[in-house]
């Protein structure tokens, strides 16, 4: 999604980051940066306020819930394997899991050179 008008972030990198702008889990300066950008831009500002009501929303209606610890064990290993993923774009990465599913290594050929993480 673009406004058409020039910003100094575009607006789908703001878009991108705006769960985090919400959750306060940016550094200050780029807090800034997307502070700006709403500012400027009616758009990124009207999509920022979807999402801030969605938030408030899914707290309100599962504050109180926690997900269960296996669930939140796979979604961490995920993401670890996702960003792994794009650590080595155009590489090949292996992930062996173990028979309960958890990974217990990750390895990549990146142009004949094995990065390898084993997990304890």
């Amino acid at each position: 999604m673009s406004c058409g008008d020039p910003h100094d972030t575009d607006c789908n990198e703001v878009l991108a980051e705006l769960w985090l702008f919400l959750d306060n889990e940016c550094d200050h300066q780029r807090r800034e940066l997307l502070r700006r950008h709403l500012d400027e831009c009616g758009p990124c500002l009207e999509e920022f306020g979807l999402e801030e009501h969605l938030k408030a929303l899914l707290a309100r209606k599962c504050g109180g819930d926690h997900a269960p610890d296996a669930l939140r064990h796979r979604l961490r290993q995920s993401i670890r394997e996702i960003m792994l993923r794009k650590a080595v774009l155009g590489a090949e990465v292996i992930v062996k899991r173990s028979d309960d599913g958890a990974i217990v290594e990750v390895s990549a050929v990146v142009e004949s050179h094995v990065w390898l993480s084993t997990e304890s």
